[in-house]
């Protein structure tokens, strides 16, 4: 069975300028034939929101997000496109930065076919809140491991409110290839290389449960998944 095509309905349409042209070019047109949607959601007005799943990341730098969420929107009268894209590890966190930039939740859900399913109703609640606070919180790291014997993806998120009694936040994500399920876990940390020791000890196989994660949950001016001002870094080891 064939992969869902990827129709970005661009046929006729040009990028509003030159550097966009050029910007959307490296980040999505090179690898367009290794882009995989999982979900997608367009609008009469031609705005289009895309969950993609970009195959060949997996032969790239080590650790990377697998999974860019796209936000494309196309001016009819111009015929001009501009666009907006994250890459991000988990598809809570995707859902959540699509569903910030106007894509309604409910739209940009996986078929159930798709991918993997939650495992438990504690991994189902916690990417519903994940798809609900995309706004409270910044990605500082992720790791995702692919490797069918040992799928893991750990993420840092950095609250936004600076009295957060857990400032850091990690996710800890791992899949059953053989049953097509997986888990999710949350914890909360005082300190970001408290956080980093967990996630690379966790992609060892060998981390000490998740300590609680604390919620004062606020408004905040940054979606999930947009990294802060120092850059996103990958957590744990190498391949």
């Amino acid at each position: 069975m064939h992969p869902p095509h990827l129709d970005l309905r661009l046929d006729g349409f040009r990028a509003t300028d030159e550097q966009t042209e050029e910007a959307f070019r490296d980040a999505i047109g090179i690898d367009r034939t290794d882009l995989v949607p999982l979900a997608e959601h367009h609008t009469p007005e031609g705005t289009s929101y895309y969950l993609l799943h970009h195959t060949a990341a997996t032969w790239g730098t080590p650790g990377e997000p697998q999974l860019i969420a796209l936000h494309l929107w196309r001016d009819p009268r111009e015929k001009t496109f501009g666009f907006t894209h994250a890459p991000l590890p988990l598809v809570a966190m995707a859902q959540a930065w699509l569903a910030h930039r106007g894509c309604p939740r409910e739209k940009i859900r996986l078929a159930p076919d798709t991918g993997t399913a939650a495992a438990d109703e504690t991994t189902r609640a916690l990417e519903d809140r994940l798809t609900h606070e995309g706004d409270h919180f910044a990605l500082l790291d992720s790791y995702t491991d692919d490797d069918p014997d040992h799928a893991v993806t750990v993420v840092i998120l950095r609250s936004l409110d600076e009295h957060s009694p857990s400032p850091f936040r990690v996710l800890h994500e791992t899949v059953d290839t053989a049953s097509r399920t997986h888990t999710l876990r949350e914890g909360g940390f005082t300190t970001h290389t408290e956080a980093l020791r967990w996630c690379g000890d966790a992609l060892a196989g060998k981390a000490a449960p998740l300590p609680p994660f604390r919620s004062t949950v606020r408004p905040g001016p940054q979606p999930i998944g947009v990294p802060p001002a120092s850059g996103h870094r990958s957590a744990g080891r190498g391949r």
